[in-house]
């Protein structure tokens, strides 16, 4: 891969991780209610399951999402009906209950894992990058170091276009800190993580 075409990979890493979307949507809401940390936590769960899709799509792997339709998308399904069970419990998070939950803080294996499952439930995104490797890299002739770069490259467009998104919903966080307010950032956050839910079910 040349300077120039690892530049523009980057790039085009960096705008698909803030292309509005289910993940893009889960960490939004992970960092209105709970902070940024947390939410990073669970954008770097989604980090993971996007290599894991990138690798697929190097090793020519998008032949299996194209002949098993019905099993991603029952894979798409699952994911979005965990995102809206996700909203909902959001939505209906009262504010005593929101200042406990975050007293306990959820382990990070658990945000981790979270925000794994919310990325590998939506398996198009290997069509996306099998869409545009070929841009970059020719698939046919990759090696370790092409893939390795790639691979590196991914995950810091991803993490940076993330941790922005992060960053931004975290300090709209402190627009709501009374009672009143915390319950409408709880029904806010909720209902942009059902969205979320919706848009992974109908893509």
């Amino acid at each position: 891969m040349s300077f120039e075409s690892a530049i523009s990979f980057f790039l085009a890493c960096f705008v698909f991780s803030v292309t509005p979307g289910p993940g893009c949507f889960a960490v939004i809401a992970q960092s209105l209610t709970r902070g940024m940390k947390p939410a990073l936590t669970l954008a770097c769960g989604m980090i993971l399951s996007d290599v894991l899709y990138l690798l697929a799509a190097c090793m020519g792997l998008s032949v299996i999402a194209t002949q098993w339709e019905l099993a991603f998308n029952i894979i798409r399904w699952c994911g979005a009906a965990y995102l809206l069970y996700l909203g909902w419990g959001m939505w209906n998070t009262k504010h005593a209950d929101a200042a406990e939950a975050k007293a306990s803080h959820k382990s990070a294996s658990k945000l981790f894992s979270q925000g794994f499952l919310i990325s590998i439930s939506n398996p198009k995104v290997i069509l996306f990058y099998i869409a545009f490797l070929p841009t970059f890299m020719d698939l046919t002739a990759l090696t370790a170091n092409d893939i390795g770069l790639a691979v590196v490259l991914n995950m810091l467009a991803l993490f940076a276009g993330q941790w922005i998104i992060a960053l931004f919903a975290s300090r709209a966080k402190s627009y709501f800190q009374s009672e009143k307010g915390a319950e409408r950032l709880n029904k806010g956050a909720g209902s942009i993580m059902m969205t979320a839910g919706v848009f992974l079910a109908t893509r």
